[in-house]
């Protein structure tokens, strides 16, 4: 029992021992982890008191140097080139003497002078000396412009600088240049009327009428007075007549419309027939349709480009004219000239076959017109005396004369 108790108490106090230390060693534990704990708490403290002045004096020295060093930093330089150009930039006066053409001072004129940016800008009237004055003006480029009633506008530039006084020389203004457009307009009749009277010179040979023809290729258009003057005129032509008396021999000699009988009764039958039809024909071709359908009954010669071009145009004249309008259109004066002439010939010859005889008749008449056409594009222009040919060799012969006349200088002995 004994022994059991000292064991049990042995057990007891090497338990109570091991606890005894175990409490001791989680003491020991529990006061270093408290001082290790209370040693950092003391180093956080400590550590925050010394950066809270930090970056307090730091944000202060921010907004110390936010709101005076930078602005300083900044705008410095800009003010003080502002000041500087300021104090550079001082406006200036601009004098000076406005004269006329003559020299004598010009009082009234209105002066204008305008910077080039066109900032400034500033108007008046010159003085009684001539003079003018403007002051507080900008320097840099300037235009001084001077107007005056009756006289041309003038101009002056120049550049101003900083404070000057700038004289400007005397600016003479002159009488304003008045152009006036002349138009002249000439009376297409009267213009027409002088070309009738140049065609009715117009003869081949010197003797033959050839009166129907203009070499004109922009002739004005005739009138109806000119139409029947041409046509009068043609009819009548001591010429005309002697054709016409000649044709009725002819008739005559060839017992040709028999009806007429011989001798002189048959002879003036024949005339009066062939003379009748050359004056109705004449006419009606060239004044009555011309005048009723706006034509003109001339040939146009052409003069110009290729021969079959030429050909072409030539034949054509009996169905192609020239209007009063200037435009070419087809020919009905002549078409209808013919065929009614024809027929009002039938009247004067005696005749079986009425309608054969105007049929026939007519297109004769029309081949007749074409080759008249031919005629005047290819010969007769080169046998034809006109007015202004005769007026170009008298002058040609006067300036030939002249050369003739003016003495050759004899050469100069060395």
């Amino acid at each position: 029992m004994q022994l059991r108790r000292r064991v049990y108490g042995s057990n007891r106090c090497s338990q109570l021992g091991r606890k005894n230390t175990e409490m001791g060693s989680s003491k020991t534990y529990a006061r270093w982890l408290s001082g290790f704990v209370l040693v950092l708490l003391a180093w956080g403290i400590a550590h925050a008191q010394s950066a809270v002045p930090v970056e307090i004096a730091s944000v202060l020295d921010g907004i110390s140097m936010g709101g005076s060093s930078a602005p300083q930093t900044n705008s410095s330089p800009q003010e003080a080139q502002q000041d500087a150009s300021q104090a550079a930039a001082k406006p200036g006066s601009i004098v000076g003497t406005v004269l006329d053409q003559t020299g004598t001072v010009a009082v009234g004129a209105i002066v204008r002078l305008t910077c080039e940016d066109q900032s400034f800008s500033q108007e008046m009237v010159s003085g009684e000396h001539g003079e003018f004055s403007f002051s507080h003006v900008p320097p840099g480029a300037f235009k001084v412009s001077v107007n005056a009633e009756g006289f041309g506008k003038q101009e002056f530039s120049g550049e101003l600088a900083s404070g000057q006084t700038y004289l400007v020389p005397p600016i003479a203004i002159s009488i304003a240049t008045v152009v006036t457009g002349v138009r002249v307009v000439v009376d297409p009749v009267e213009v027409a009327t002088e070309e009738v009277k140049e065609e009715e010179q117009q003869r081949v040979l010197r003797f033959i009428p050839n009166f129907y023809v203009t070499y004109r290729p922009d002739a004005a258009p005739l009138t109806t007075k000119l139409k029947f003057r041409l046509a009068w005129k043609s009819s009548v032509d001591p010429v005309t007549l002697l054709g016409t008396a000649f044709l009725a021999g002819l008739q005559q000699a060839a017992d040709q419309y028999s009806e007429f009988g011989q001798g002189a009764q048959g002879y003036g039958k024949r005339f009066g027939a062939a003379y009748a039809d050359v004056f109705a024909s004449t006419f009606l071709s060239g004044a009555v349709f011309p005048s009723l359908l706006k034509q003109d009954p001339r040939y146009f010669y052409k003069g110009t480009g290729s021969t079959g071009s030429r050909l072409v145009y030539a034949v054509g004249n009996s169905v192609m004219c020239k209007g009063d309008n200037g435009r070419w259109q087809v020919n009905y004066s002549n078409i209808a000239g013919v065929f009614a002439g024809a027929a009002l010939s039938s009247t004067f010859y005696p005749t079986t076959n009425l309608g054969m005889f105007i049929l026939s008749n007519g297109f004769t008449r029309l081949g007749e017109s074409s080759l008249a056409g031919v005629l005047q594009e290819f010969v007769l222009r080169k046998l034809t005396k006109t007015k202004r040919q005769a007026a170009d060799r008298s002058g040609a012969g006067d300036a030939a004369a002249d050369k003739q006349s003016d003495p050759v200088p004899s050469p100069k002995k060395p």
